[in-house]
Formats: structure tokens, C-alpha cells, sequence
């Protein structure tokens, strides 16, 4: 098992990211409870904090370590800030770019790991719930499967609290900042639902989705409506939902959970 932490200029954030990572190259078999991960060579997961967060978050108050171990996986959690994963549209403030492009071929050039749509996954939780369907589906070339956990999906309150200044837990000028016009949001591509959407139409090959929230968060309702949405499309997703708050508890178990579930059909 090998772990550390990483800096490197990233041109699209114009900024020296940190990264974190865990590579499971020297595990002991005793300690792996399902050996069949190991029958292959190891996949990839880039994993997305939440609002406030730090790429040392999965790694300290998470399971990156353990989820590595066990289901043979090269872990991989950058910093971003509160950016929601987003695209401002210039160089220096490309978020997504980065988690979709800069980083995974940072990580290839760095490590020699092939990050290829065949063994390449993306999670996170909450803002970074948000960040993984979003750059999965702005990226469906890049990851065949995602694993988005309370997710901040409410796009239609974030755009409803821009507009009227509803109290929130993200201030309005920020909201503004990040998302853009609220009269625009749902018809862009800062919209998960809109985004599958487009891509359903043009016949993508569209990621797996994951998806699951605690009965007792704020943002279960936002989750259900989303689930209802993929469910109308006909995509390929699993819906889970448990006792939970918006909390390490609840991630940690349901991280698990979605990678058991996505890996499988994936280790046969």
C-alpha cells in the first residue's frame, strides 16, 4: 500500500493542486475479504470532496485507504476548493477540465496508470456528488461509472435562491458566481438532468450511475427527484437510500455499497 499527497501546477486552475493518493501495489492478501478484485489489474477512482473540503477528507475522516484494499482500486482525491467542480469558462478557473482532463493524464504521465473509460470511476459526496455527475457526464469518454453520495443536486433551489435571495447555505453572490443567470440554470449544462439529457439524445455512451442519500438529510428530496429523472429516461443506475444523515457515517458505509454494486458486473 502506498499513499501520499502531491502538488503539481495545473494550467486549467492556474494554480499548484494538491492531491492525494492511495495505491493498493503491495497488499497483503490477508487482508482482502473477496480475492476476485485481484484476478485483475487494479481500476481507478478519482474521489470529490464536499463544500469546504480538502483532498485529505476521504483519506482521514473517509475509507480511501480500506475501499483501495479491498476492491483493488488506485485512489485518487484532489482539492478544488468550493468550486462545484464547475467550468467559469477561462483558463485559471477551469474546475472540470481539471478533474476531467489535467488530472487524469497528470496522473498517467506521473504514475504510468492508464486512466482509460474501462477502469476509470468517479465519486464524491455532496458538492462533490454534484462534481461527479456532472464531470461524468461532461466526460462520458473518461469514466464508465460514477458514485454520487448526498448529492447537492437541488438545482432548482440553488437556482430559485439565486434569484430571490432565499436563505442558504451558500451565500447568494457565490451562488451567482458559480452558477451563473438562476434564469438559464436549468437549461444548461450546469444541470446534470439537462446534461444526460443531451447526451441521451446524441446516442452517448452514457457512465452507470450510483446514487444514494440518508433518509434524514436535507437533500433526500433533491436525490428522489433525480432518481425519478433516471428513472423516466431509462438509464443505468441503482438508487440506494437508508437511515443516514449528511455525515461520515452515512459515506462511508454507502461508498462502500456503491462500489460493491458497480464492481460486480465489472469482476466476473
Amino acid at each position: 500500500m502506498a499513499s501520499g499527497r502531491m502538488e503539481f501546477h495545473a494550467r486549467t486552475i492556474m494554480q499548484h493542486a494538491n492531491f492525494t493518493f492511495v495505491l493498493p501495489n503491495d497488499v497483503e492478501m490477508e487482508e482482502v475479504f473477496d480475492k476476485k478484485h485481484y484476478e485483475r489489474e487494479p481500476m481507478n477512482i478519482i474521489l470529490l470532496h464536499g463544500l469546504t473540503g480538502t483532498d485529505t477528507d476521504w483519506l482521514y475522516g473517509g475509507v480511501a485507504q480500506e475501499m483501495a484494499i479491498q476492491y483493488n482500486l488506485n485512489v485518487f482525491m484532489p482539492t478544488t476548493g468550493n468550486s462545484f467542480y464547475l467550468n467559469k469558462g477561462y483558463e485559471g478557473a477551469d474546475y472540470s477540465s481539471f478533474i476531467g482532463e489535467e488530472l487524469p493524464e497528470y496522473i498517467h504521465k506521473t504514475f504510468g496508470i492508464k486512466m482509460k473509460r474501462e477502469n476509470t470511476m468517479i465519486g464524491g459526496l455532496s458538492m462533490g456528488g454534484y462534481g461527479t455527475l456532472h464531470t461524468a457526464f461532461a466526460y462520458p469518454d473518461r469514466f464508465f461509472a460514477c458514485i454520487a453520495l448526498s448529492s447537492a443536486i437541488h438545482v432548482k433551489d440553488i437556482a430559485s435562491s439565486a434569484a430571490n435571495e432565499v436563505t442558504s447555505v451558500v451565500p447568494r453572490e457565490m451562488l451567482l458566481d458559480i452558477f451563473g443567470d438562476p434564469d438559464k440554470l436549468l437549461e444548461s449544462d450546469k444541470n446534470p438532468a439537462y446534461q444526460y439529457a443531451r447526451l441521451k439524445e446524441a446516442g452517448a455512451e452514457i457512465p452507470k450511475v450510483y446514487l444514494a442519500c440518508g433518509t434524514e438529510d436535507s437533500l433526500i428530496t433533491a436525490n428522489r427527484d433525480f432518481r425519478d429523472f433516471l428513472e423516466s429516461e431509462g438509464a443505468d443506475y441503482i438508487y440506494d437510500e437508508g437511515p443516514g444523515k449528511h455525515n461520515w457515517t452515512f459515506w462511508n458505509e454507502y461508498l462502500n455499497r456503491g462500489l460493491a454494486c458497480i464492481l460486480s458486473g465489472q469482476d466476473k
